[in-house]
């Protein structure tokens, strides 16, 4: 195909091509920013969890099977008890005193200390005789074997004392806890008598002792308080240390400030300095600008009039009164900058040499801080030692004097141990329905943890909340795309839909096909939901302006795999077959695939164009498959794409490409790490992003958004790649 370019400036016809977009688009901020909101609702959950199935069960299964096989693997624990009652159920309390005047007795509810007591019967003292007598009969029991099994337990606020022991010997259980009972009985009468009388003699004995040490050392700490005017010693000086340390801090952030002003200061006397202090002056700018233009001015008019004419030599006569007064107001910029800039590094220094002076100060009242603060903590700590010692042993003489009054009445033996016959563990159903619950939640937990690592999107939802960007189409995934790009799918669909108006629109019988027809035809569903998409796709781009349509576009994606080419080359497709004169030129210099989805050579092409002396006439080649549908491959692939795609001739060439088709579409590369894309699309009327559901990184795709924003660019809208859903079986059946 050959057409007529006219050369036009590319930088004039692309402002003319771009005034009648939206003006939201050209003037407002990129709106895309990710979502702050991590949390997840329950259909969000229900999606990660049918999406993660494999996962639960794979971790299902694994903690299942442990816990079966941990089951099977456990032999058969018994367990059995007796009960005593160590205090008697009415108990006459007339006979015991009252601890002072009008103060209820404390024995109302108990009077023995049942804490103490289950230890001192699991002591070494009480059980030595009862090891010794059950090795007789079990050589292998030892003290830390039969406690360790043993559970001794007062049954709730009663007063009765529960043993319990667990083996896999029933006939052991038995024996064990028989001698264990006999013990503790005969302990109740003998032995626990005798040693409760002992610990209260000692107690007291001790009691004098410590009630005088606690004496001395409180007058000590009054005296210290008294000497020093001291409360909390050590609470002043961590006071005083935390204003040391934030005045160092203060000192620390003024002499970065003084050094970075020192800097500055020492910059603008040099010419580069200077420079970059006039950069910000509005006056000295205004009056470069003017010489500039000037010169611009006088450039241009020497191409029409001779050096020493008129209009020249008052051009330049202008320049020369400009030049004075840009001195002056360079000259005066530079002294006011100077003049600030030596005042803020005076009033730093100041500020500077005042905190140090008080960091000073309160250094010294550190220093003398220490000694006096390790002298009142030793005080301290004696104090709190001796006074928890004496609190010790009042509540153990209280307590002995308790207990030693109960233990005239003998414990009783309300429940004898039993043999038991039904084991304990394992539990098997337990078992399986706490490996059912644990298995279940770590499965969807492993599910839950995987989606938070997944980096990227998996919902048209999730891609619309978090990058705010206009959603032009959703691009279904294809497993037919090879047929697709051959055209055979969509001539035979094309034709049969068209089959279909013709018919009905004639006034014919109703044409029905057969149910198993639409069953041959459903393997065509895929690739006729994928044309439906872009046929969206080419109508919502067309619908973005409200006066003219959008002529040129770039389509490019954040990393490389989300599908831009094929999207590209679809599109084109679409469009020139609803009647648009397109043309599709392939901007990927680095990895062209145009040329591969076209079955088109790629020995010359856009590269061919703008680095040699090709005529473009020569690389744009039509498909004989679609009419009106244009192509441009990359060519050679040149050891510098950006410098080509950043020329003069290229802006040239698309200027030309929009002027002489109705669409014209440029595949370029990634945006993440390559400025290709960025360079070409200022020339035209928008930025096409194309994303990939499952694939497309969502770090990678922020980047590419940032880059957008900073360069400004106009991006027309998102494409969803590879999305698969069941809306288009919904649509496909409407259609039939």
């Amino acid at each position: 195909m050959e057409i007529s370019l006219v050369k036009t400036s590319s930088l004039n016809g692309n402002n003319g091509n771009r005034s009648y977009l939206p003006q939201v688009l050209q003037t407002q901020p990129l709106p895309f920013s990710e979502g702050q909101g991590d949390d997840w609702d329950l259909f969000q959950i229900l999606s990660v969890v049918k999406r993660r199935a494999l996962v639960i069960a794979v971790v299902m299964t694994a903690v299942m099977a442990g816990v079966v096989g941990v089951t099977l693997k456990q032999k058969p624990e018994y367990l059995a008890k007796f009960q005593i009652l160590a205090e008697p159920v009415n108990s006459d309390d007339s006979n015991v005193p009252k601890l002072a005047s009008g103060i209820e007795r404390k024995f109302d509810k108990s009077g023995l200390d049942y804490e103490t007591q289950i230890q001192v019967l699991r002591s070494p003292e009480l059980m030595t005789s009862i090891v010794k007598q059950l090795q007789l009969s079990y050589p292998e029991i030892n003290y830390y074997s039969l406690v360790n099994s043993l559970i001794i337990t007062r049954l709730g606020e009663t007063k009765i004392i529960e043993v319990r022991y667990q083996s896999n010997d029933p006939v052991k259980i038995k024996v064990v806890l028989d001698t264990l009972a006999q013990a503790y009985l005969k302990y109740s009468l003998e032995n626990r008598q005798t040693n409760l009388r002992q610990g209260i003699q000692f107690v007291e004995k001790q009691l004098p002792s410590l009630q005088n040490r606690v004496d001395q050392i409180q007058q000590q700490v009054q005296k210290f308080r008294q000497n020093y005017d001291f409360i909390d010693p050590q609470g002043q000086a961590e006071q005083i240390a935390g204003l040391v340390q934030s005045l160092s801090g203060q000192r620390l952030a003024i002499n970065q400030q003084l050094a970075i002003a020192r800097t500055y200061f020492a910059s603008i006397q040099g010419a580069e300095g200077a420079k970059t202090a006039l950069s910000d002056a509005p006056v000295y700018q205004q009056l470069i600008t003017n010489i500039r233009q000037l010169e611009a001015q006088t450039a241009f008019e020497l191409t029409r009039f001779q050096e020493n004419s008129v209009p020249i030599e008052v051009l330049r006569e202008k320049r020369q009164r400009l030049l004075p007064l840009l001195h002056q107001e360079a000259q005066r910029v530079w002294s006011i900058k100077v003049a600030q800039v030596a005042n803020e590094i005076q009033n730093l220094e100041s500020q500077s040499q005042t905190l140090a002076l008080a960091e000073k100060k309160l250094q010294k009242k550190v220093e003398q801080l220490p000694v006096l603060a390790r002298q009142y903590t030793e005080l301290q700590r004696n104090l709190q030692i001796a006074t928890e010692s004496l609190n010790r042993f009042l509540a153990t003489r209280e307590t002995l004097q308790i207990q030693a009054a109960q233990t005239q009445i003998p414990w009783q033996l309300v429940q004898a141990p039993v043999q038991p016959e039904v084991p304990v563990s394992p539990n098997t159903q337990r078992n399986l329905m706490l490996g059912l619950v644990a298995s279940t939640l770590l499965g969807i937990g492993s599910a839950l943890l995987l989606e938070k690592l997944d980096n990227t999107y998996h919902t048209v939802d999730a891609f619309k909340d978090k990058l705010k960007l206009p959603l032009l189409a959703t691009i279904p995934f294809e497993k037919q795309l090879p047929k697709i790009q051959n055209g055979t799918i969509a001539d035979r669909n094309r034709t049969k839909l068209a089959n279909l108006r013709s018919q009905d629109s004639s006034g014919s019988s109703e044409v029905v096909e057969h149910p198993d027809t639409l069953n041959q035809d459903y393997n065509q569903y895929e690739s006729l939901k994928f044309l439906e998409a872009l046929r969206v796709l080419h109508t919502n781009i067309q619908l973005l302006s409200s006066d003219q349509p959008i002529r040129s576009l770039v389509i490019s994606s954040a990393g490389a795999g989300d599908g831009k080419s094929t999207v590209a080359f679809h599109l084109a497709q679409i469009a020139s077959t609803m009647g648009q004169r397109v043309l599709l030129v392939d901007a990927d210099l680095r990895r062209p695939r145009i040329h591969t989805l076209t079955n088109i050579n790629n020995l010359w092409g856009l590269s061919s164009v703008i680095s040699g002396n090709m005529p473009v006439e020569t690389v744009i080649r039509q498909l004989p498959s679609v009419s009106k549908f244009s192509v441009i491959t990359t060519g050679p692939i040149p050891p510098d794409p950006a410098k080509l795609l950043s020329s003069q001739k290229m802006k040239q060439l698309m200027a030309d490409f929009q002027k002489a088709f109705d669409l014209v579409i440029y595949d370029t590369p990634p945006l993440v790490g390559l400025a290709d894309a960025s360079l070409l699309a200022p020339s035209t009327d928008g930025i096409v992003l194309v994303t990939r559901m499952h694939k497309t990184d969502r770090s990678v795709l922020k980047e590419a958004l940032d880059s957008l924003k900073i360069n400004r660019s106009n991006v027309l809208g998102l494409v969803i790649n590879g999305h698969k859903s069941m809306s288009y079986y919904n649509y496909y059946k409407y259609k039939k």
